[in-house]
């Protein structure tokens, strides 16, 4: 029998291999703030290594405005904590009428130990035909501690 071990390498290679939407072309990106060492170009655009940071800690809202509706087959989230234990919640969802209506996509909880789970990658198959606007939603600590929102990685195909 043959067989092969599949690492986490080659599966975070397989994603930057993806045909990914080029957002800066493509999208306006609104978000709720912003820490300057961390701009949201570092989670949104390839190449880019620090991730999006908030400048203070709460709930915080990344929105892309696309300049013509898009056809979304996969959303590609990567979280990082190294330092907080705390449980996240974000929420992924779409409009087709520039923000008029939203549907859910997905609501989800992680829990972050720097003691062994420091990262959240999450992989959505979807098949949304005229998105106008998607909006991703961060709860970086659900019972209200004094946590920054981060996202290392957002692409979308």
């Amino acid at each position: 029998m043959r067989k092969r071990i599949i690492t986490s390498v080659q599966q975070e290679t397989a994603a930057l291999d993806q045909d990914w939407l080029n957002l800066e072309a493509l999208a306006e990106v609104e978000i709720t703030s912003e820490d300057t060492a961390h701009p949201i170009e570092s989670a949104l655009l390839p190449g880019r290594a620090s991730g999006w940071r908030a400048e203070g800690p709460g709930k915080q809202t990344i929105r892309l405005l696309f300049v013509n509706p898009q056809r979304l087959r996969r959303i590609f989230l990567n979280f990082v904590e190294t330092h907080t234990e705390r449980t996240q919640e974000y929420v992924l969802r779409w409009s087709s009428d520039n923000g008029q209506s939203f549907k859910e996509i997905v609501r989800q909880q992680w829990n972050f130990n720097p003691q062994g789970a420091t990262s959240e990658t999450e992989d959505h198959h979807v098949e949304l035909p005229a998105v106008t606007v998607l909006e991703l939603i961060i709860i970086p600590d659900i019972s209200g501690g004094n946590t920054n929102a981060s996202l290392a990685q957002l692409r979308l195909a």
